[in-house]
């Protein structure tokens, strides 16, 4: 495999203008104020965390940003080898005019003064945008989001909705869901005519899909309304549902969202597979796994009952990506969605793209969404892709099969940017 053919390729998919299909950015607060908040990113604290360094000292309430980072700073020694230091490093050298190549405790304080001032420009979210190449950045939004005071064009909505299926049982988010929809939600047919409203709301607002993270065990199936009014009913007066009732109300508002999809033509994003809080002790956002019991077998009627409704599922195993690809290869609305989290590092994403790539219809696969917190996390993130993806074209396609250069690069644009726009409404 020519070097040459694989910077070509790269350097193409480079210039390319991205659509972020999944983040967690605060579209009032997208770009990073300091250092803290770059380095406050959960990789980096329950990595320290995983390499000793104690989560009183992590999370120490009243600390300053600068004391924050100077505690991490002596654990990055230990994390040099992973993707995400790179990610840091990368980030440093490209915004802050960093030029060594290790972050270490005698060149961290310039460093941060460097961000510092780089970050206080008045204009620094426009010059990441624009650095980075993103056009759009579609958000992650609690169902009671106002949607305002921020440009929709920009920052897409995404109605995420785990809340809704996995809390409804607890009065505060009744509450919640009651005040964003001006509803009274006595009867099961008022949280229905709630969950309507939400959907009315968030594509009146330009939203391009619906989203939730599943744990291993959630099997979606239809539950009637009459199977739940009773238990709703006993909700309302205060009483406490059992586990079985419970699962019952989330698979029943879930079979809502799914029908609502269909209504309002948005995609389901569905994130299979986290246990939440395994490690109790674990830092903040650094307390969830997943285990292998997950299986898309859970979700065929899901499938089977929504033939127009576009499913694209992140999975966290390799193992799981190969069922993942089998779906894809077979139902019409199964899309294989990023590299999420867990296997959001080079070997496994070169080894789930080359099997997406070389097994499912081209238009069924987008090729990344960088699940960032802060803007500044969109250049390394997609360039880590961009290059493993450049490799696996000029391998697998140019080498291997013989494609035109050309050809092999038009199936990267589709990728990463084509099947976006065709499966969210880009």
């Amino acid at each position: 495999m020519s070097d040459s053919l694989v910077k070509r390729l790269f350097d193409e998919l480079e210039a390319l203008p991205l659509i972020d299909p999944h983040t967690h950015i605060n579209p009032h607060a997208a770009a990073s104020k300091n250092l803290a908040d770059i380095m406050g990113y959960h990789y980096y604290t329950e990595l320290a965390h995983s390499a000793g360094l104690a989560k009183e000292k992590i999370e120490e309430p009243g600390i300053s940003p600068k004391e924050k980072v100077g505690r991490l700073i002596p654990k990055l020694s230990t994390i040099e080898n992973t993707a995400q230091y790179s990610w840091l490093l990368e980030i440093c050298q490209e915004f802050f005019g960093f030029e060594e190549d290790r972050i270490t405790v005698d060149n961290w304080e310039k460093l941060y003064d460097q961000a510092d001032q780089v970050l206080a420009q008045d204009d620094w979210e426009q010059q990441v945008l624009k650095k980075s190449g993103l056009e759009q950045v579609y958000l992650t939004n609690d169902f009671d989001d106002a949607l305002a005071g921020f440009d929709t064009g920009l920052y897409v909505p995404c109605l995420r909705t785990d809340d809704l299926v996995f809390h409804l049982g607890k009065s505060e988010v009744r509450e919640r869901l009651s005040k964003a929809t001006d509803r009274e939600l006595g009867t099961i047919e008022d949280v229905q005519a709630a969950i309507r409203d939400l959907f009315t709301h968030f594509t009146k607002n330009g939203a391009r899909a619906c989203a939730i993270s599943l744990p291993p065990d959630f099997s979606p199936t239809l539950v009637s309304a009459n199977t739940v009014a009773a238990s709703w009913l006993r909700l309302g007066n205060g009483e406490k549902l059992s586990d079985c009732e419970s699962r019952e109300l989330s698979q029943f508002i879930f079979w809502q969202l799914a029908e609502n999809c269909a209504v309002f033509n948005l995609p389901f994003d569905l994130m299979i597979g986290v246990n939440r809080r395994v490690y109790e002790d674990g830092v903040f956002q650094g307390q969830d796994l997943y285990d292998k019991r997950t299986s898309l077998i859970q979700y065929r009627q899901l499938f089977n009952s929504f033939p127009r409704v576009k499913f694209p599922i992140s999975v966290l195993t390799t193992t799981s990506n190969q069922e993942l690809v089998s779906y894809a290869w077979i139902f019409p609305n199964v899309i294989a969605n990023g590299h999420w989290w867990y296997s959001n590092t080079p070997p496994y994403i070169e080894s789930d793209c080359r099997t997406r790539l070389t097994a499912i219809p081209q238009t069924k696969y987008v090729g990344y969404y960088s699940d960032m917190y802060k803007l500044e996390f969109a250049l390394p993130k997609f360039r880590m892709y961009r290059r493993i993806l450049a490799k696996v074209l000029a391998q697998d396609f140019v080498q291997d099969r013989g494609w035109p250069e050309d050809r092999a690069l038009e199936l990267g644009k589709l990728v990463l940017r084509g099947n976006v726009e065709s499966i969210f409404g880009g």
